[in-house]
């Protein structure tokens, strides 16, 4: 069992080497976490020109990479600080690592995949890491290891109270007023105080990232955005009042709309984010038009967090066949991000 670690967010130092420096972390090691992780490393043409840090077990590592038929060349740990080569170093966990079977969640590997996470992420505090991508956990896997987070942004929410789930690809752009909850406790979120502060969050948090004034589309809660309280009160009660308060406070958000429709409005739009107001009806679009290259980004910490839209894929993890398109795609976004700031100008939009 990993002891919850109690730590001190503080905003990274400014990098004074040429490299940027990404921590890729290893994911649930019974998914197809360590596969993704290892074939987009193998793809060196199609990531940027970094410091890349890999967070895992180095003997569950390299047998992804003997299985997959790769090579991989890791540059010594010892290394890290002084050299800037660019190139991968594998952070050393020195932990015993148990047998994992491939396609099953369990404990040990809930464990492997929450430390290998926390220590990227005390990196990333302590401003040695600018970015962290994360490969597939399991809520599973965490929930046996006796972990109380159900998954990467909960567990940073705590240090990092306005932090905001979003989903970016060219097609779509989405942030969800709430995310891993139940459907119920979701619609106890839709009211007019929570509303306005998620709104407040969701522009300072998105200011640098676009060239022009964002426009923020919000989906309906009901059927035809309630059909003007025939179908639902919500929208008229707190969904309208919050939106109308945003606007009075200068935030180009409209709304609401029928959520049926509004993900068919933003398609395609660079300047454009949808705010879906519970997981499934942000996700259920998002991933329909994207699946393959969407990215999972934090929005609100004092460093990039990436991580693929999909999950663990326990069901052809055994198989070895898992596409690392939405990996690759997580790791080009996060250096975008970071290789622009803190220039207004962030082109991770287009």
């Amino acid at each position: 069992m990993i002891k919850k670690r109690k730590l001190q967010p503080r905003k990274p130092e400014k990098n004074k080497l040429s490299l940027l420096r990404l921590g890729l972390t290893i994911g649930d090691p019974a998914g197809i976490g360590p596969e993704i992780l290892v074939k987009a490393l193998a793809h060196q043409t199609k990531i940027p020109r970094a410091r890349y840090l890999i967070f895992g077990p180095e003997k569950i590592i390299k047998e992804e990479i003997r299985a997959l038929g790769l090579k991989i060349y890791f540059l010594p740990f010892s290394d890290w600080e002084t050299c800037s080569q660019p190139g991968f170093y594998l952070f050393p966990i020195d932990e015993k690592i148990p047998l994992i079977e491939k396609g099953k969640p369990s404990s040990e590997a809930g464990q492997i995949s929450f430390l290998a996470y926390v220590k990227a992420i005390e990196m990333a505090q302590n401003g040695q890491l600018e970015a962290v991508v994360t490969a597939p956990i399991s809520k599973l896997s965490w929930s046996l290891a006796g972990l109380p987070w159900r998954g990467h942004t909960e567990y940073l929410e705590q240090f990092y109270p306005e932090a905001i789930m979003a989903f970016w690809s060219r097609k779509l752009k989405v942030a969800l007023v709430s995310h891993h909850i139940s459907l119920r406790h979701a619609l106890e979120k839709i009211k007019f105080d929570y509303l306005l502060e998620f709104f407040r969050r969701l522009e300072a948090s998105t200011k640098c990232l676009f060239d022009s004034k964002i426009e923020f589309l919000v989906a309906g809660l009901n059927p035809h955005a309630g059909e003007d309280g025939l179908l639902g009160d919500e929208e008229k009660k707190e969904i309208i009042p919050a939106i109308a308060a945003a606007r009075q406070r200068g935030m180009s958000i409209s709304g609401p709309y029928p959520p049926d429709v509004v993900f068919r409005q933003a398609l395609n739009l660079k300047d454009c984010l949808v705010i879906a107001l519970y997981h499934d009806q942000g996700l259920i679009a998002f991933k329909l038009l994207s699946f393959e290259e969407g990215v999972n980004v934090t929005l609100g910490l004092p460093f990039v967090r990436t991580s693929p839209d999909h999950g663990t894929a326990f069901d052809i993890a055994p198989q070895r066949k898992a596409s690392e398109k939405s990996m690759l795609a997580a790791i080009n976004l996060a250096y975008r991000m970071v290789a622009s700031l803190p220039s207004p100008t962030l082109h991770f939009g287009s």
